[in-house]
């Protein structure tokens, strides 16, 4: 029967949705609030920046950090992200953040702004492309990073408050970094689509740099390690130039990036889409071409169609592992990047393949538009709470959901963290302590469970609670789907 308070409670929900106040899905008794998930999504983007805040900033406990970021190299570097749960600036997977969000928002402009979240979402990308184009103020060098990956990680402070070096990194024509290069070109080309009718001159700024950092990339080649052991580029730079030059192409029109995906690029079977392997995400742009006329790119719609096929669990060439509970487990450590990103394509690819009324053939069996949306989504729910352990994977949302983010600026409360600092005893004060974060990161996708749908929320196992920039910007699209057709 329930108690009185549980009829009003559901009387309260049914009104609003009646009202259209709200885009929400029952799964097995639990609801989902898409519309929620969204703007929480995009909150933990900000509550990631690093910089001056504005003052329409969302989160109450941050504030200003790391102002005099690039004077060790004479430059103006405040701004842009800090990309998990620590206080390094990470270029690499920064501009894949986004490169993504970017997608993100061209792909779901109509549905971004349905859910009131348009402004934001542009926001959130201008936050980023004006660092990258301070990264990229000299011509021929890229600013990659800022601060010291090792001192950051003996240290447990607040950005606010940390006093480890702010070392700055570059690459340039004589010490190049092709992937660093051709990711941010891909970036700010990404970006340049966003703003292309809301302020011409900036988005001319980053396609005419984007143009430059992809010539850099592509005439003086060379592997980026800078980032490692933290962000190494295990998959070369042959997937980030394929992903540039697709972008490039998308934002410009311009003959000699479509040859170059034609005759120069290197393309790749996989079955894996993430900061550091750029294949599948190209191959989908290009389908778009390919139905849209371009020829001479067959190739790519059958990478593109393997992936499909690698991953949906009903084709008989699947090959990705999924946990008892449906979910895609790649590798442990931010496992739920792998999630959010095959989910996007496949949400792109169903947009595709409804737009033309096609179908994905895998063998002997054929999947349409509807049969993508419905994995995409069933990725998308387990992490928002549709799952064996009935518990979110985003925090503050859902039911059980993560309290231990790692992450310092949430696990140390404002007050303490403006005390004088001691680095060992950082730890000892707000790093092993078993109890929830002070301050609620709210939106942010933690790693996850592992390959059997286990989960242990302690600031200290990092591979299931740290949260990344990179996992909530190619969610962005798909939730902001989910709502308007929910």
């Amino acid at each position: 029967m329930g108690s009185p308070g549980d009829k009003a409670r559901r009387n309260v929900v049914i009104r609003a949705i009646l009202l259209g106040l709200i885009s929400i899905v029952c799964v097995n008794g639990t609801i989902i609030n898409y519309k929620e998930a969204l703007t929480k999504s995009l909150i933990f983007l900000e509550a990631q920046r690093s910089g001056k805040l504005p003052p329409n900033n969302r989160v109450p406990w941050r504030g200003d950090s790391a102002l005099d970021d690039g004077k060790l190299a004479n430059v103006d570097l405040a701004g842009g992200y800090y990309d998990a749960g620590d206080n390094v600036k990470y270029g690499l997977p920064m501009a894949f953040t986004i490169t993504t969000l970017a997608w993100s928002t061209i792909n779901y402009e109509k549905e971004l702004h349905a859910a009131g979240e348009l402004e934001n979402t542009r926001a959130a990308i201008r936050w980023g492309t004006d660092y990258l184009l301070k990264c990229a103020s000299r011509e021929n060098h890229l600013y990659v990073q800022v601060g010291d990956p090792n001192a950051d990680h003996k240290c447990w402070a607040r950005p606010e408050n940390m006093q480890t070096p702010r070392t700055v990194l570059e690459i340039s024509d004589k010490d190049p970094g092709t992937e660093i290069a051709a990711e941010t070109a891909a970036a700010l080309a990404a970006s340049s689509i966003v703003f292309r009718h809301i302020d011409h001159m900036y988005s001319r700024q980053l396609l005419n740099k984007a143009k430059l950092l992809f010539k850099l990339a592509k005439s003086h080649k060379g592997t980026y390690d800078g980032a490692c052991p933290f962000y190494c580029s295990n998959s070369g730079y042959n997937d980030e130039l394929l992903w540039a030059a697709t972008w490039l192409y998308k934002a410009t029109r311009i003959e000699v990036y479509l040859s170059y995906l034609k005759f120069e690029a290197i393309s790749a079977y996989v079955a894996e889409f993430s900061w550091d392997l750029k294949y599948a995400g190209a191959q989908i742009l290009i389908l778009e071409m390919i139905f849209e006329g371009a020829k001479g790119l067959d190739l790519y719609k059958q990478q593109a169609d393997s992936f499909i096929c690698s991953n949906i669990p009903e084709s008989q060439y699947h090959q990705v592992f999924t946990t008892p509970g449906g979910l895609i487990h790649l590798r442990d450590g931010a496992n739920t990047q792998y999630v959010t990103a095959t989910a996007f394509l496949f949400s792109a690819y169903a947009d595709i393949l409804q737009k033309h009324n096609q179908k994905i053939t895998c063998g002997s069996k054929q999947f349409d538009s509807t049969n993508l949306m419905a994995f995409a989504k069933k990725q998308i729910d387990y992490i928002l709470g549709h799952n064996p352990k009935g518990r979110s994977y985003m925090v503050g949302f859902g039911p059980n959901p993560p309290m231990q983010a790692h992450h310092r600026g949430a696990s140390v409360p404002v007050a303490e963290g403006n005390e004088p600092l001691s680095c060992p005893m950082s730890f000892v004060k707000w790093f092993n302590k078993n109890q929830p974060n002070a301050n609620e990161l709210t939106g942010a996708i933690v790693g996850g469970p592992d390959r059997q749908d286990n989960f242990q929320d302690f600031r200290w196992t990092s591979a299931y609670t740290e949260p990344c920039t990179y996992i909530n910007s190619i969610a962005v699209g798909v939730l902001a789907k989910l709502a308007a057709t929910a």
